[in-house]
């Protein structure tokens, strides 16, 4: 069986062990990694580099799904707005990192998957514009009730939705912990998923490409989530797509 190597973009940090203190650090949350192993793919971290703003090719040439992991609030100057108070811990270099990715990903047809800041992005890298504080539209902070945390709520999922194939389900509980969400949709973007209590979307795709999704709720942090499986398999599927095509792409060494 033909094993796909799906990338995640990593977060940029500051973190204090032992005697190192604001050590900066590209990371990923375990549970992103542990989650692409259980569905039989390879996971690739992937830091920022400057060389693929400017030349996304040389890292998607090396994968075969993409994962925008969650992580910090994205620069509002992405998308032509001033910050918020409570916009906070921006890091442009990691946006522009992605926003790179994500493009040219999306212009290859590859396999790719937003999570909670990862969903944002996609909107933000097709035009699309973010609700900076969502406690302030919606009247309270449920979405990120504790700090260190996740809650729970319901989600409702469209009926032959991308989404919902890829959950298995048009009704879920969720964890999720995020204070931002999608103001204007960007270009091309249908929303198909939506919280149970409030409408805030929840889920976005791309219908014209084989697997371009967004969800706002964290899938790593439950076992039994079949979304990062579902990219897996997108993956699967494209890369045994070029390996039995007339003049298969061979990945960079």
């Amino acid at each position: 069986m033909s094993v796909p190597v799906v990338g995640i973009c990593a977060a940029v940090e500051r973190v204090s062990w032992g005697v190192w203190d604001g050590y900066e650090v590209t990371l990923a949350p375990r549970n992103y990694v542990r989650a692409l192993q259980r569905a039989g793919a390879i996971a690739l971290v992937l830091p920022p580099d400057e060389a693929a703003v400017d030349d996304p090719d040389l890292l998607l040439d090396r994968i075969d799904g993409l994962l925008l992991a969650g992580g910090a609030d994205i620069d509002p100057a992405g998308y032509g707005a001033e910050a918020h108070p409570e916009t906070k811990g921006t890091w442009p270099e990691r946006d522009r990192f992605e926003l790179a990715l994500t493009r040219r990903a999306l212009e290859r047809d590859m396999p790719v998957l937003g999570i909670c800041r990862g969903m944002q992005l996609i909107n933000v890298a097709l035009g699309g514009t973010l609700d900076q504080h969502l406690p302030e539209s919606i009247g309270d902070g449920r979405h990120r009730s504790i700090a260190g945390s996740f809650g729970t709520h319901q989600v409702r999922l469209a009926e032959g939705s991308l989404a919902c194939g890829a959950a298995g389900t048009d009704g879920l509980l969720v964890m999720s912990h995020h204070h931002q969400g999608i103001d204007r949709l960007g270009e091309g973007l249908e929303v198909t998923g939506w919280s149970v209590d409030d409408d805030i979307a929840e889920a976005i795709e791309l219908p014209d490409r084989a697997f371009a999704l967004g969800v706002v709720w964290h899938p790593e942090e439950d076992e039994a989530s079949e979304i990062i499986p579902a990219l897996v398999e997108a993956a699967r599927g494209a890369l045994l797509s070029d390996s039995e095509s007339d003049a298969p792409q061979e990945r960079a060494a």
